[in-house]
């Protein structure tokens, strides 16, 4: 079984699924536009270029999202995309690079449990927290 966060964006998926490409050093697999489905004439012009659905791979993880359809977005609460590295350095690069034109939570930091640990609220409302293990 596989547990893939999906996200839902009020006309900015592209944008963050590209983001998130390059911040986490994935692969955008598939990116579909509500214009090119079957259903495209059924869909306000102003909606034809919103994304249904796209789906990034990141190492062994899958994040999928999509632009919510009309008056259905509700801000992100809640919930949090967890992400697990190996190293330090990773740790501080996937935060630095998710926290650039977001708000920073909780600094990267050496806490108890983590070599680091931080939180923070993407560009995209996104929340997320990176975490480094500490070696058992």
């Amino acid at each position: 079984m596989h547990i893939n966060p999906y996200l839902n964006f009020n006309g900015q998926c592209e944008a963050a699924f590209k983001f998130y490409e390059k911040c986490l050093g994935g692969k955008i697999e598939g990116m579909f536009k509500f214009g090119e489905s079957p259903m495209a004439e059924q869909m306000p012009p102003e909606a034809r270029n919103n994304i249904m659905p796209a789906s990034l791979r990141a190492g062994d993880a899958i994040l999928m999202g999509s632009d919510a359809p009309g008056e259905q977005f509700q801000k992100p609460q809640g919930f949090a995309v967890s992400i697990n590295v190996k190293t330090v350095e990773e740790a501080q690069r996937v935060f630095h690079a998710l926290s650039e034109g977001g708000q920073v939570q909780l600094p990267i930091q050496e806490t108890f449990w983590a070599q680091r640990f931080g939180m923070l609220v993407d560009q995209f409302g996104i929340p997320w927290m990176v975490n480094c293990e500490k070696s058992h």
